[in-house]
């Protein structure tokens, strides 16, 4: 840290650590870009890593995992939380008349695999997490009940009364399917309304368009549940209203035939049969208004919060297992390994080698996207970060810090390699001052 402070080009590389806003683990490139006059050839600019720092350009890691960089992770937060709201309000490309086409927010959550300790609240008091009379003692010798009142920060949340009864396999493979069933939820709705308004399903896309934007979360538990905005639009999407039966009352009841007509098959395996999963009997539909509990705020804030999040709060691990990996040289608690162990059993299985359990043991058997949308919901991600970089870019040419090219006349050939990316230990030291930062654990050094 000390050599890092007295270097001559110190005040570069401070500049460096600001630019890529307080990213724990920037990615380290090494290059140059040229601009050269289209008509006579001649050099205009030229910008290199040569003089810079260590020689290289820092850039942020772009990250959406708030475990691995929370700089990069409130970005996507922000930018989902914009995409969310302006397919409910307008705005970002998106009309205002958005707000008069039937919204609801859907809440598909995953069936039952076993008994877990819970809180539950009743009149603002918490009660006894399962307390039952002459609770049964399971085949494990383990009474069926707990009478705890749990804080929010218990790490037992989640946890099943009995690990040995609990069925680890229908969770991974539930998490598996999830992305399956979403889409056959999905394709079930557009049945559905189009049985509604009497059409065939090759004739709905002429009269209505189903529009969403979803995003995964993880219960303590360790299986997967979706948080979902569904919107209906006339064929044009957003721009266009939809027909006259498609209404807050009819998606409702579509929505609900849906959820209970879809399935996904898991293979037969070790000698069991093939095992069908659905969702489970929890489903929450709830109206989006402009004010009251469940605000446009409300329900884009609490989408893009689970956007950044993964599997954390169920105690596993936020990368990929590798194969000389020891499981025990991890802090995990039991429920965590246990799921993780089933993945890499399961995923060892011939029958099963479509689902690469393997691969997402540390998601715990899920793989699909954690935020989704449908192509005409409102605006993308790609076009905010666009805007953004050309709001940059200007502020450089207005600073002087950049020359003004009429961008017909110049040719630009960019070279980049990755040279790294991370911290050595003093720097995450200063960058974590320099930036308000948090300093992140050994992973990001």
């Amino acid at each position: 840290m000390i050599k890092r402070l007295n270097r001559h080009d110190y005040d570069r590389w401070a500049s460096q650590i600001r630019h890529t806003g307080g990213c724990r683990q920037p990615i380290h490139l090494r290059g140059k870009v040229e601009h050269y006059d289209r008509a006579t050839g001649a050099l205009l600019h030229r910008y290199t890593t040569r003089h810079e720092p260590d020689g290289v350009l820092r850039v942020p890691c772009k990250t959406r995992r708030a475990s691995r960089c929370p700089a990069c992770a409130e970005t996507y937060r922000a930018d989902t939380y914009q995409l969310i709201r302006a397919g409910l309000i307008g705005g970002k490309g998106v009309p205002d008349t958005v707000t008069t086409h039937p919204t609801l927010f859907l809440t598909l959550t995953a069936p039952s695999f076993g008994t877990v300790h819970a809180r539950r609240e009743h009149g603002g008091k918490v009660q006894p997490c399962h307390a039952r009379r002459n609770a049964e003692t399971c085949p494990h010798g383990r009474v069926k009940s707990c009478t705890e009142r749990h804080s929010k920060d218990d790490p037992r949340l989640g946890e099943p009364l009995c690990p040995d009864c609990y069925d680890y396999t229908g969770s991974v493979l539930f998490n598996a399917l999830a992305p399956l069933l979403w889409k056959r939820f999905a394709d079930s709705l557009r049945r559905a309304l189009a049985k509604a308004g009497g059409l065939t399903l090759k004739d709905l896309p002429r009269h209505l368009r189903l529009s969403f934007a979803k995003v995964a979360e993880y219960q303590r538990r360790g299986v997967v549940h979706f948080h979902a905005v569904i919107r209906l639009d006339g064929p044009d999407g957003p721009t266009t209203p939809p027909p006259a039966w498609a209404t807050t009352d009819t998606l409702p009841a579509a929505i609900q035939h849906a959820a209970k007509a879809v399935s996904a098959t898991a293979p037969t395996h070790e000698g069991q049969p093939a095992r069908i999963l659905r969702w489970g009997t929890q489903l929450d539909i709830r109206p989006i208004t402009l004010n009251g509990d469940l605000t446009e705020q409300a329900v884009a804030g609490y989408i893009a919060k689970y956007a950044t999040k993964a599997a954390e709060c169920v105690g596993t691990l936020d990368r990929r297992i590798h194969s000389t990996d020891t499981l025990d040289a991890f802090n995990l608690r039991d429920h965590a390994r246990r799921l993780i162990t089933t993945c890499l059993r399961l995923g060892a299985l011939p029958e099963l080698a479509e689902l690469r359990l393997t691969d997402w043991a540390h998601m715990l058997g899920f793989r699909g996207h954690f935020s989704t949308r449908s192509r005409r919901y409102s605006t993308t991600l790609g076009e905010l970060r666009a805007a953004r970089e050309r709001f940059v870019h200007t502020e450089e040419v207005t600073h002087g810090r950049l020359p003004l090219f009429e961008e017909d006349t110049v040719l630009v050939i960019s070279e980049w390699e990755y040279a790294g990316k991370g911290h050595s230990l003093g720097d995450a030291l200063l960058a974590a001052a320099l930036t308000g930062t948090q300093l992140g654990g050994p992973h990001d050094l």
